[in-house]
């Protein structure tokens, strides 16, 4: 009898773990690398995604600019990287928006080595979207700059389709250019007083191929934090040597590019798109900034969010679009002003 339990017992064990949910949150162990937090369906499924790049400002997510972002994936598999944090996307990109995908897995890389592990390419090789979440930018960039993770990136976006995406220190990253942050963060007034301060620190990371963002710089959190004076530092300063523009995002607002190079704006407050229009008359280490071109030295379209991302922007042009209102900024002596275009 005591046998004849014993194989029942297995066999209603095994029946359990045929039967287990395949949606249900699978952690990896944690290993010295990495952390794999894993929800949704195992197996593979091999789609086209439609491309494309959701920017957000950090605070809250707009869930219908992650709808959107979700949706370029084509059914397909989510990959969210980070090197902070837990699983904190999987749920919520798996069940709470109410798009159909396959899979989300988070993994939080720990140190440079996981840019080599075989299970991290193999995962970027496979997915159909990569979400950045916010962290460290130069956390991101100390990781994977000029290891496989660069050039797997680039493939996919090129070969697959792949659409990417990040917040805050994600979406930092997702420029051409790019503010490091290698020694810290840096006050607007810092930096307009000395576009060359050691905190203006510019990288840039070559997996970023799509054109939309060629010679864009961008920046997070950006009324909130009162980013604009800093970034527009960092933009004189890439101005000296080519060209220059900017996207600056406000908290709790995204923008989504489509491949034809369409940004519609998502949230509650505004998104910023900046073209510079001449070389800053004073741009030298330990000298205020002054970039004026009588008063015209940037254009600057700005353009409230929405539910619905009726309100948009043309990256092919730099020149049209829907729902906003053009300014002109120039700074004179470190200081920034802004007029109604």
């Amino acid at each position: 009898m005591k046998i004849i339990g014993i194989f029942f017992s297995t066999l209603l064990l095994i029946s359990c773990n045929v039967a287990k949910n395949e949606n249900e949150n699978i952690i990896t162990p944690d290993i010295n690398f990495y952390t794999s937090y894993f929800t949704g369906n195992k197996s593979d499924l091999e789609t086209f995604g439609k491309g494309g790049v959701c920017l957000m400002g950090g605070g809250l997510e707009n869930d219908n600019a992650m709808r959107w972002f979700l949706n370029q994936a084509n059914g397909g598999d989510i990959l969210v990287l980070r090197t902070s944090g837990s699983n904190g996307y999987n749920n919520y990109m798996f069940k709470e928006l109410g798009v159909a995908i396959n899979s989300v897995e988070t993994i939080v890389i720990k140190n440079i080595e996981a840019s080599y592990d075989q299970y991290l390419l193999d995962k970027i090789s496979k997915a159909e979207a990569i979400w950045f979440a916010g962290g460290n930018q130069w956390t991101y960039i100390n990781y994977w700059k000029d290891t496989p993770v660069d050039s797997l990136i680039n493939e996919a976006i090129i070969d697959r389709g792949l659409v990417i995406g990040g917040t805050s220190a994600g979406m930092a990253i997702l420029g051409e250019k790019i503010f490091s942050a290698e020694f810290g963060s840096i006050t607007s007034n810092q930096a307009l007083n000395d576009p060359f301060h050691s905190k203006v620190s510019l990288d840039s990371m070559k997996y970023i191929t799509i054109s939309n963002l060629h010679d864009i710089i961008t920046d997070s959190h950006y009324s909130q934090r009162d980013r604009h004076g800093r970034h527009v530092s960092m933009m004189a300063r890439l101005k000296i040597n080519g060209g220059s523009k900017g996207i600056g995002l406000d908290e709790r607002t995204a923008i989504c590019i489509s491949m034809e190079g369409n940004a519609k704006v998502y949230g509650i407050n505004s998104a910023f798109f900046i073209r510079s229009n001449n070389v800053p008359e004073v741009c030298i280490p330990g000298k205020s900034l002054t970039w004026n071109n009588n008063g015209k030295a940037l254009s600057v379209y700005k353009v409230p969010g929405t539910i619905n991302g009726l309100n948009s922007f043309n990256l092919n042009d730099w020149n049209s679009g829907l729902g906003g209102d053009w300014y002109n900024w120039f700074v004179n002596d470190g200081t920034l002003f802004k007029t109604l275009n």
